[in-house]
């Protein structure tokens, strides 16, 4: 790569910058992770579903028969919703980064000034103080800081950085202050490559519900093509119908086939979730994740900032023999007034000891990584702090005993002494003994509502896996404390086999000591066992784990590449929201369920009936008017309402096994009593309009049979559903039945009526009976697989048709 040399001290001259910014070598955010507009509108319009639609239409304007044009509003309704949902998750998103954008001092021409990070050049000269995050790769050219890297590799320790050393962009300054050259910018910066490779998500990765849904409408879509050019072929070409009949009827037995509402009323059922979350500062970067959370078996989560706040706290002191309490408190308050807040842990410190009077220290020595301790001195001594083995040194195993029970239940312990000198400088090494006063103890203390969270997802049977690069053993007793179950079965990762990951994450629970690399394999081995997995994450070492997950959960506190690279975002990142994301999932999905259920019956109905008329030659029996009513009050109006419905019921099974559960006992139990009914029709002599009608009437009461079925348990909303819905249908049939081509039927087709309504009754209880016992069966064998017994089965079985 070519270097431009630039004076350490004035840094670039604007003539400088501007032949930066003409070359792109600007610090600018990568703009080509988000889609523009135009091509999220075309996206959504020009799809394979929208083109069958186009055709049908197309086919019936040629016909002038445009009151039959029906679903179109439908299908506009669905495109524009999912245009402006997606747009309006890019803008939220766009709007969150540059709320995180910062910006740091700069120097050009000799003069500081204050930048945002984006309009930062190739080569520009940056000053970095205790707090700054690195905007892009860069090099020390003068002073010296503390580096914290762990959101790019997730060790947690602090790096000293010098003259001459590398600073990764994503990393931040802990204490000191740095003059830095930018080496790297924009595209080419770590964080930048990282981010894009996050965002490189496969545009095929969906929630299984609307998978499903897809797959659906494309073999429905595959399959209308052929069946209706062979209703045309013989309508036209064999039954001699005008032109006009021969399409409408051909349009009819299609548009039954087709569960249109199907597609708008699951975008309208994730929309509604995704608002209804973002007003509790929830922001999902697809909608249907909310829908894959909903049905987590297994949730990763991380200690700090998720089980704990992330922040360190003097949980307790112990005082060595000999020494009082009150006497290393008043010390410990001397200490902590003298000392900067230089890192979170004298920050801590501070918040707990900084109260009272104390004596003013002569001399601070600053915490270094090469000492690992700090102190503040006077006149013939120094108080120390630190860490024990490098402030104790020979005197460490004398007081192991003491600290090693501290140690062993997690806490982060700094000895506190005295030594009998005043120290110069940080070069200045102790010698000889110190005067040990007592441990100070600390911990990231556990969230107020972690523990209220953790029991939430043990009740709706959600494992939990703590990964953590800490130490296992500290892990495992704040996930104890935190009430997760089995907090006690921890291993420390770097003991874990290459081949024995899959081992691991059926045995443990807790992980520390996880390196980056290690989380997206722990979260492979997951799924691998047939697990949905979802992974929480902050930082950037989290981001191909959260990639490799089921769907990934960020905070927006964390890091920004993380942020977009996670398909949920807590904004205010309380991990406590997380039950009531699961719930929107819930809701959409067994309401989603419900409904489809619904559409499901007259597409069955209207392919098999199709077959029945194809083989029989004879005409489609129902005008798509007739159609439209049916699927307004049994299908269409429920569907929505029920949608709306309060639904946390855990989900079980797969979406499809469930919808065809509930929707194939119908739609053959309407195959079979229309069918009776064409037969019969021939032997009864009943006309036409006597069939359309009659077969409309019994395709209702289906339809009511499905809703009620549906439904259960019954309680007052969805009781007012079905009334409602029954209240319409009498309503259209009495005062509308012109519209909807209804008539008086004959003395024969009412008795046919009557019979085949009981028929009706008996024959969808008993299928819905078999249909309940198979789903079982299927719940069964996807819990237990190959190891399923037979007596299992039968069990299964059993338990669903008793139902």
């Amino acid at each position: 790569m070519q270097m431009y040399l630039t004076d350490k001290n004035k840094g670039l001259t604007k003539a400088e910058v501007e032949s930066r910014i003409k070359e792109n070598k600007i610090n600018r955010a990568v703009e080509d992770q988000f889609k523009s507009n135009w091509q999220i509108i075309a996206e959504n319009t020009f799809t394979y579903f929208n083109l069958i639609f186009a055709i049908l239409a197309f086919l019936l304007i040629i016909v002038q028969s445009y009151h039959d044009l029906t679903f179109l509003p439908v299908i506009i309704a669905n495109t524009v919703i999912g245009i402006v949902q997606e747009i309006r998750a890019k803008q939220v998103l766009s709007k969150l980064n540059v709320m995180n954008e910062a910006e740091v001092e700069v120097i050009r021409d000799g003069k500081p000034d204050s930048l945002p990070i984006d309009q930062l050049v190739l080569d520009d000269l940056v000053i970095l103080k205790s707090g700054d995050q690195v905007p892009a790769d860069a090099r020390v050219v003068a002073g010296e800081a503390r580096v914290n890297e762990s959101l790019l590799t997730g060790e947690a320790d602090e790096i000293t950085k010098q003259v001459g050393d590398e600073l990764m962009s994503g990393s931040f300054l802990v204490s000191g202050e740095v003059k830095v050259q930018l080496e790297k910018v924009g595209k080419d910066s770590y964080i930048a490559k990282l981010t894009l490779e996050a965002k490189a998500m496969d545009t095929s990765e969906q929630s299984e519900m609307v998978r499903s849904i897809n797959r659906l409408i494309k073999w429905v879509g595959i399959l209308i093509i052929p069946l209706g050019i062979a209703l045309f072929t013989q309508n036209y070409f064999l039954n001699h119908l005008p032109l006009q009949t021969s399409i409408t009827s051909m349009e009819a037995a299609i548009i039954g086939m087709i569960p249109e509402g199907l597609y708008l009323l699951t975008t309208v059922a994730l929309a509604l979730a995704a608002m209804r979350l973002a007003r509790r500062q929830v922001m999902l970067h697809n909608m249907k994740s909310v829908e894959t959370l909903a049905r987590v078996d297994t949730l990763c989560v991380d200690k700090t900032g998720t089980i704990t706040e992330p922040v360190m706290a003097v949980d307790k002191i112990v005082p060595t023999a000999g020494v009082k309490n009150e006497a290393l408190e008043t010390l410990l308050q001397t200490y902590a007034r003298n000392m900067p807040m230089e890192n979170t842990t004298m920050k801590a410190i501070k918040e707990r000891y900084s109260i009272g009077k104390g004596e003013k220290a002569d001399n601070i020595i600053p915490f270094t990584s090469v000492n690992k301790y700090s102190a503040v001195v006077f006149k013939d001594f120094s108080l120390i702090s630190g860490a024990p083995e490098m402030v104790l040194r020979d005197q460490f195993e004398n007081f192991s005993r003491e600290i090693e029970p501290l140690t062993d239940v997690g806490y982060r312990v700094l000895v506190f002494v005295k030594y009998p000198k005043p120290l110069k400088d940080v070069t200045d090494k102790l010698e000889g003994k110190v005067e040990v006063l007592g441990y100070i103890c600390l911990n990231n203390p556990i969230r107020k509502e972690a523990k209220n969270t953790f029991t939430y997802f043990a009740k709706q049977g959600v494992d939990i896996k703590v990964i953590s690069g800490d130490n296992p053993k500290t892990v495992s007793r704040v996930a104890n404390q935190a009430g997760i179950k089995n907090a006690d079965r921890y291993i420390d990762a770097q003991t874990i086999g290459e081949n024995e990951y899959i081992n691991a994450v059926k045995k443990y629970t807790v992980f520390g000591r996880v390196k980056p690399d290690q989380k997206k394999k722990l979260i492979q081995a997951m799924k691998t066992t047939g697990r949905t997995v979802a992974m929480t994450g902050d930082g950037v070492n989290d981001i191909l784990a959260m990639k490799e997950a089921d769907c990934s959960i960020a905070m927006a506190s964390g890091n920004s590449a993380a942020v977009q690279a996670a398909q949920v975002v807590l904004l205010d990142s309380d991990f406590a929201r997380m039950p009531k994301i699961v719930n929107e999932g819930r809701q959409v999905v067994n309401n989603i369920e419900r409904s489809a259920s619904l559409f499901l019956v007259k597409n069955i109905f209207s392919l098999l009936l199709t077959f029945i008329a194809l083989i029989a030659a004879v005409t489609y029996p129902l005008r798509p008017s007739q159609i439209t009513l049916i699927s307004a009050f049994t299908i269409g109006i429920p569907s929505f309402f029920l949608a709306l419905e309060t639904n946390h019921r855990q989900i079980r099974g797969k979406f499809i096994p469930n919808i065809l559960a509930r929707a194939i006992p119908g739609g053959v139990t309407d195959m079979l009593a229309v069918g009776v009914l064409m037969l019969t029709s021939e032997l009864l002599h009943l006309d036409h309009q006597d069939v359309a009608t009659t077969a409309t009437m019994l395709l209702i009461a289906v339809g009511l049979l499905v809703l009620y079925h549906i439904s259960k348990p019954m309680n007052t909303y969805r009781v007012g559903v079905i009334l409602a819905s029954l209240a319409g249908l009498i309503f259209s049939i009495a005062f509308l039945h012109k519209l909807f081509v209804l008539q008086m039927i004959s003395f024969k087709a009412v008795f046919l009526l009557i019979v085949l309504f009981f028929a009706e009754v008996a024959i969808f209880g008993w299928l819905s009976k078999i249909a309940e016992g198979i789903r079982e069966i299927l719940i069964k064998y996807s819990q237990t697989g190959s190891k399923t017994t037979v007596a299992e089965l039968k069990e299964a079985y059993r338990k669903g048709i008793d139902r």
